[in-house]
């Protein structure tokens, strides 16, 4: 029986623009802005921008196998959806409590990097001051109405996007000599202290453990990427909005993420001790780092406002995330029914106040050092999204699988149709399965052991295996035939959408185009 019959359910009320904005939303927070910082650190330049730049490649293919079954059957929460139809009950049991635990810990996670940064902007104020405003903020943006909180989405994605694009436009004049100094850097960084760090062990294998370490780091600036199909359930014409917003999903990671680390790698040295990580431990945006070397004395305040508003935005947007997972797992039986309950707004109110129910975590960072703190919800955000993004692998290999064993014709009824399928989400499955088992590879060097590190690189892996398999023992499930797979139900052929009018000059197709 349909868990959504008899009750109140959510709504769809996001616009075209809130999707592709919340597309972005989802891809930048605090790790592109803060976290980055850690990668040059151990890493170098170079090595920053091959390890984003070779994550970049498998994110895509994984999101294009997400966009494809989303476009099919557009659900609210659909990775465990799709999960347990498409391959195992278990599996979508496991993956739906891992994601929501990934978002309800990436909230504290954003948080606390906002507040590490505040204390290298202004440590005469209490983290706990800041940290208190933005958790007020985003419960009150996510328990009003999913039309406002899209509209907010909007609203900070439009200021991150501006504040990043300002950011490397300036990182090129600044490169070029065009700062207060007149100093042209050009890639002198990448040539003293040099363009790979040999991270813990000396020669190519330190090099080489430098650019892994960037792929790991990598792991936490798009942890959060996949929040597009989250938001399916309550998107306005999903089979036109969701491909649009993972097509030009390719643009987004290229211009933000791999030209964001081209331009702190120019600008700042990795042997800057203000960096997170760095030598004196004291956590500091990289951009705002190279702006001071540069002498500019008004900007980094402003750049400090603007990772407060990424924060807030990424925060929000999580806390969102987390409560959509959780309504799929009550819907699919796998939580506690009372959970179900929505607002007459459409607002899962029990599930928006449990996710957010860790949140208070992020107080940690009061009593321990910031950066520490963020260092540990990074390291446990990152395993928790990997196995997500492992998972959505899987139940698009199982997708694929029941499209051929069903005789459905690809090229002419898919809305969305991936490329290089299945064998790209095999190959995209490998990479992240091979990030999951060397993510704490710095524990087993000799000399480098550490409890904390070790902990928080692995936690999440027996954690998911206790949910998948406690989940299958206890409810005996199977994994799914390929003819048996339900392909309908949920599926949308003939939505009723709103009149477009075409774009009538410059400004309206602009317009059209990014949004």
């Amino acid at each position: 029986m349909d868990a959504s019959v008899g009750r109140e359910t959510v709504k769809r009320k996001l616009k075209s623009r809130h999707m592709q904005f919340y597309a972005i939303g989802g891809t930048i927070g605090t790790g592109l802005f803060v976290g980055i910082g850690g990668g040059l650190a151990q890493a170098g330049p170079l090595s920053l921008l091959l390890g984003y730049s070779i994550t970049s490649v498998f994110i895509f293919s994984m999101m294009r196998c997400l966009g494809e079954m989303t476009t099919w059957i557009p659900l609210p929460g659909a990775t465990p959806r799709f999960c347990s139809r498409f391959v195992d009950e278990a599996l979508g049991f496991a993956v739906g409590w891992n994601q929501w635990y990934n978002c309800a810990i990436t909230v504290c996670a954003e948080i606390s990097a906002a507040a590490a940064v505040i204390q290298f902007w202004n440590d005469t104020i209490s983290p706990a001051v800041w940290i208190s405003i933005i958790l007020v903020l985003i419960f009150i943006f996510n328990l009003i109405d999913v039309g406002i909180f899209g509209e907010v989405e909007f609203w900070f994605s439009c200021i991150k996007i501006v504040a990043l694009v300002g950011l490397l436009i300036l990182s090129l004049v600044i490169d070029l000599g065009g700062g207060p100094t007149h100093d042209r850097l050009g890639f002198r960084y990448w040539n003293n202290p040099g363009a790979m760090v040999e991270y813990i062990v000396k020669g190519d294998t330190g090099r080489f453990l430098g650019l892994f370490n960037a792929i790991v780091n990598a792991g936490f600036a798009f942890a959060g990427i996949e929040m597009i199909a989250v938001a399916a359930g309550e998107t306005e014409n999903p089979r036109h909005n969701i491909p649009k917003a993972v097509n030009r999903l390719f643009w987004r990671i290229l211009f933000f993420y791999v030209l964001g680390t081209l331009a702190v790698g120019v600008l700042v040295p990795y042997t800057d001790d203000r960096l997170l990580n760095g030598g004196a431990g004291v956590a500091s945006s990289p951009w705002v780092i190279g702006i001071t070397r540069a002498g500019i004395k008004v900007l980094p305040s402003i750049i400090n406002a603007v990772v407060l508003v990424s924060a807030a935005s990424a925060g929000n947007a999580l806390l969102y995330s987390g409560s959509r997972y959780l309504l799929a797992l009550a819907e699919g039986g796998q939580a506690p029914k009372f959970l179900l309950k929505c607002t007459k707004r459409g607002v899962p109110i029990y599930c928006v106040l449990v996710t957010g129910s860790l949140a208070p975590l992020t107080y940690m960072a009061v009593s321990s050092n910031s950066a520490r703190v963020f260092s540990w919800f990074a390291n446990l955000v990152t395993t928790a999204a990997l196995f997500t993004w492992c998972s959505i692998c899987i139940a698009y290999i199982g997708f694929d699988r029941a499209l051929r064993a069903q005789g459905i014709n690809r090229k002419e009824e898919l809305a969305f149709g991936g490329f290089f399928q299945p064998y790209l989400s095999w190959i995209s499955l490998g990479f992240f399965i091979i990030v999951i088992i060397f993510n704490g590879f710095s524990v087993f060097i000799h000399g480098h052991w550490d409890v904390q590190k070790f902990v928080v690189a692995y936690v999440g892996i027996p954690i998911f295996f206790i949910l998948f398999f406690g989940w299958k023992i206890v409810k005996k499930t199977k994994f799914r035939n390929a003819k048996e797979i339900d392909l309908d139900t949920g599926r949308q052929l003939d939505e009723s959408t709103e009149y477009e009018e075409k774009p009538k000059n410059l400004v309206d197709r602009l317009w059209a185009w990014a949004a």
